[in-house]
């Protein structure tokens, strides 16, 4: 604790006084005449004390005075900051409870969500569970293989381009024809599902099973694939290929994984193998391939009729030439005939006077005469002339 310059002049003060009274005692007791100038030593150190105790008094009122001024500093500056950090506190608990509420209702919907997942997930399992049963039947499985086969090819293709079950001339059953045109012709999509022989291989557990089942599962595909080349790759009815549709996308990535000498006996065979996906892909380029021939046989169309457009134009441009020749000649047929009318005008003004006996003198104090030509309808030339009439008719 540090003490104040009144606290310390006081003590100062203090042990001044014992020190002194010390003395006054050792004096006393060396010397009793002393008394009078220890008694004055007293007094004044009495005042002295008194003044001491006033100075400190004003100074312990001031010192308390600056205390509680400080104190009253302190009060005032830690009520802003206890007011400041409750205004903090307040504003980040209300945004904490928001977040708070924000992060439940997040949390509310994906629980919602989760049990939502949680009852699909449950009925996907008995649907998976019936579906197993299903593909446990033979013929199930080969119906349900038709039956995505089937919808593939339909949502692809137009209704022309394929067909299902058609029988072929070898009297084998096609699960699908599409029918391209020459070449490669139309071909033969059969779908295969050897789901028996991949479950085994999946579910071997020791070496020895793994090979059983790679060879029954390889021994059943290279048998599918015989059978296809054998039954739906017909000379002059089919194409050279076929397609063995697999069902599933798992058994296909097997057999392209892990058995690739399957897959070049399927090359060596012309049966192409594929799956949804890659049957999707292949679907598409036999419906651009179809769009292109059909393109070809509208622009075959096309050619066609431009060729009959053009004969047509030739033959109007020859009738055209023709009227034209025949409109030239009736034009010189016309600028004949009013030459000749112009003759036998005159020829008739000379016979006209002739006829009235008049000479060349009476002729040429007349006025002149002039006749209108006109050329109507079926052949009747007429002529007016203003000082007679005048007409002759050809019939």
């Amino acid at each position: 604790m540090t003490l104040s310059p009144a606290e310390i002049g006081l003590t100062a003060a203090v042990v001044l006084l014992l020190f002194a009274l010390a003395a006054v005692l050792l004096l006393k007791t060396r010397n009793g005449s002393a008394n009078e100038a220890v008694l004055r030593a007293q007094s004044e150190l009495s005042g002295r004390l008194a003044q001491f105790s006033e100075h400190y008094a004003l100074e312990q009122d001031k010192l308390a005075r600056l205390l509680a001024e400080q104190k009253l500093s302190v009060l005032q500056m830690i009520d802003e900051k206890l007011l400041l950090i409750t205004r903090k506190v307040g504003e980040g608990l209300q945004m904490s409870a928001g977040k708070t509420d924000e992060t439940l209702g997040a949390l509310r919907e994906r629980l919602a969500k989760i049990d939502a997942a949680q009852e699909k997930i449950s009925s996907l399992s008995e649907q998976v569970v019936s579906l197993q049963e299903i593909l446990a039947n033979k013929q199930a499985r080969g119906a349900f293989g038709e039956i995505q086969l089937n919808d593939l090819v339909s949502s692809i293709l137009p209704p022309s381009a394929y067909s299902f079950q058609t029988v072929l001339g070898n009297q084998k059953r096609a699960d699908c024809l599409l029918r391209l045109p020459n070449p490669p012709g139309a071909i033969v999509v059969d779908s295969k599902f050897p789901l028996e022989s991949y479950q085994a291989l999946r579910q071997a557990k020791s070496e020895r099973e793994k090979l059983e089942a790679e060879r029954f599962f390889k021994a059943s595909v290279v048998k599918h694939i015989k059978d296809i080349a054998e039954k739906y790759i017909i000379p002059g009815e089919t194409a050279e290929s076929a397609l063995m549709f697999l069902p599933s996308e798992a058994v296909y990535a097997e057999l392209h994984a892990n058995f690739a000498d399957v897959v070049a006996c399927s090359y060596r065979a012309r049966v192409w193998i594929v799956s949804p996906t890659t049957l999707m892909a292949t679907l598409n380029t036999v419906r651009a391939v179809l769009k292109d021939v059909r393109m070809r046989e509208e622009a075959g169309v096309i050619r066609r009729e431009v060729g009959l457009l053009t004969e047509d134009v030739c033959r109007l441009n020859e009738r055209v030439d023709s009227l034209f020749r025949h409109f030239e000649q009736a034009g010189k047929d016309i600028n004949d005939i009013k030459v000749s009318s112009a003759k036998i005008g005159r020829r008739i003004e000379r016979i006209e006077d002739a006829g009235s006996g008049e000479g060349e003198n009476s002729a040429a104090g007349r006025p002149g005469k002039r006749i209108n030509f006109a050329f109507m309808q079926q052949d009747v030339l007429i002529y007016k002339i203003k000082t007679g009439n005048l007409r002759l008719k050809q019939q």
